[in-house]
């Protein structure tokens, strides 16, 4: 169903809602070459679930900056709707990164995660400095992914080394033998 592990990211020029800019920016993913890129989908505006990650991910953004990682995030709303519910829900009013209006539902299908109804599976993408997808993951609408974990995850494949479970920076990673 999703984009497979090691694959490049496709490059499409997409409209993003990005807090203080007046109309949509077009960007395409291939403008974060050379950085680590974490994409996150999520399915819709105006719902219960995705503001608590929206703002999670917002929290947590100097974090993600400062292992080399922008955010990215996408839903198949317009960037009207984007606008709507960033202006008002004073949830999001942190945040600052992009999110991608894929309203015509092709961001969310070269990914594989378009859902049935049009709107787009909670996914996670870890893209590497490359355009390389290095790590994917895909639930359901219903469970919140966890932005530590996130965040955990792209530092262990950052690493390039084997990493136990539960592994956090600083520790031993693994030796083949």
């Amino acid at each position: 169903m999703s984009m497979d592990v090691g694959e490049q990211a496709p490059d499409l020029a997409v409209a993003a809602f990005v807090r203080g800019m007046e109309g949509p920016m077009e960007l395409r993913l291939s403008e974060y070459r050379g950085r680590w890129l974490v994409l996150f989908f999520y399915p819709r505006d105006f719902t219960f679930v995705c503001p608590t990650e929206l703002a999670a991910l917002a929290e947590l953004e100097a974090d993600f900056g400062t292992v080399g990682a922008v955010l990215v995030g996408a839903s198949t709303d317009s960037y009207w709707t984007h606008r709507a519910w960033f202006t008002t829900d004073p949830r999001l009013g942190t945040v600052s990164y992009p999110v991608v209006a894929d309203a015509n539902q092709a961001l969310a299908a070269a990914f594989g995660v378009l859902g049935r109804d049009g709107a787009a599976y909670r996914a996670t993408f870890l893209i590497d400095p490359d355009g390389v997808v290095r790590h994917a993951s895909v639930t359901t609408g219903d469970a919140g992914r966890n932005v530590d974990e996130v965040l955990r995850t792209l530092q262990a494949v950052q690493t390039g080394a084997l990493c136990p479970a539960g592994w956090r920076p600083g520790e031993p990673t693994l030796v083949a033998s």
